[in-house]
């Protein structure tokens, strides 16, 4: 039962109560209600600093109720080195959208994440080859980890190889996946020689320089291209995307801050170029894979439309579950310091004579 206040939620609470399945359902769900025109397009604000950036993405899905949901996340790639943080911090905010009342404050790190992951599963299922058994993961942080293990949800992998430009790094996420898995799973020193050894490749960098090019990859693979989420950041070489059918997660948005976006400044590609979005896909209105020889690129450059979807499980559920802490935004408590109680009583009265509320 919904109570009074707005639910604050942790990354550990997120966790919790958001599993890979029921978010790759949601985000499927999600991608397919804006297929098919039943849901408004997400927007998304971008502000950039010297070491990193900030963006907003707000969208809006009527689910089990309708819900409006806002995230602000920081991307800051040298955090981890410099100040031993997450390289992406930030709060989801989940409002109802039919009365703008503020329902939760999520931990943006876990759903940025699984949600993401999440959307890579679903275009695997789609744009993948059926008979997909090996796959190649450029980039062994946790993008990587958790767009493997949605990929081995729709295809039964039998083979995997990573890299990572830190070779430690590699090394661990390859032990650690193997023993999830239950497959080999092969730390490399060169991304070429493995990607074209495989049917799925994903690259979840945060490299600002195309490294992924057209010989690189042979007829047939399926790209999922993560780690483009800006404008300065970069993954796949432009004429890669020409010799390629192009899905998107969300057209617009690719072509400001996706591989699309470096495509379209180079004059390679139109936005006519691209054959879909995925959620057009998904709803049948356009084909996904038309053979095994085409190699087909997913733009996924993460959409609010994912993150309405991630954050109505996890509200639903914490308030079912009576998990989180409760905050009351307009409730004024005593404490005390009487000089603190009177000047909280004259301002809550200021606030009454422009703002009524019980």
């Amino acid at each position: 039962m919904e109570t009074d206040g707005t639910v604050l939620l942790n990354t550990y609470n997120v966790i919790d109560l958001l599993s890979l399945e029921d978010c790759m359902s949601a985000v499927e769900g999600a991608f397919k209600l804006y297929g098919e025109g039943k849901a408004l397009p997400p927007k998304v604000l971008g502000i950039h600093t010297d070491n990193g950036g900030f963006h907003i993405k707000a969208g809006v899905l009527n689910l089990n109720r309708n819900y409006f949901v806002v995230k602000i996340n920081s991307n800051f790639p040298g955090n981890r080195k410099t100040y031993n943080l997450p390289l992406i911090q930030g709060v989801v905010a989940v409002y109802d959208a039919e009365n703008g009342k503020l329902l939760a404050l999520l931990d943006s790190i876990a759903i940025t994440i699984i949600r993401t992951g999440a959307a890579t599963g679903v275009a695997a299922k789609y744009l993948a080859k059926a008979n997909s058994k090996t796959a190649a993961v450029i980039g062994c942080g946790n993008q990587g980890r958790i767009s493997l293990r949605a990929i081995i949800q729709t295809r039964q992998l039998e083979k995997v190889f990573v890299f990572d430009t830190d070779k430690d790094q590699a090394t661990r996420f390859a032990k650690e996946m193997r023993e999830q898995m239950k497959i080999p799973v092969t730390a490399v020193d060169d991304f070429r020689i493995a990607v074209q050894q495989c049917d799925i490749c994903v690259t979840c960098t945060t490299s600002t320089k195309s490294f992924l090019g057209s010989a690189d990859v042979v007829p047939g693979t399926f790209i999922a291209a993560v780690g483009a989420d800006s404008e300065h950041k970069q993954e796949l070489c432009p004429e890669l995307l020409v010799s390629s059918k192009l899905v998107t997660d969300l057209t617009e948005q690719c072509a400001t801050i996706g591989e699309l976006h470096h495509a379209l400044e180079a004059n390679l590609l139109t936005i006519d170029s691209v054959h879909a979005e995925l959620g057009e896909v998904i709803a049948g209105k356009k084909q996904g894979r038309a053979c095994d020889d085409e190699t087909i690129i997913f733009d996924s450059t993460g959409t609010a439309l994912q993150d309405v979807a991630a954050a109505a499980i996890v509200y639903e559920k914490a308030i079912a579950n009576h998990i989180g802490i409760k905050l009351n935004f307009s409730e004024v408590k005593a404490n005390s310091n009487s000089e603190t109680i009177k000047k909280n009583q004259k301002d809550i009265k200021t606030l009454q004579w422009w703002f009524p509320f019980k």
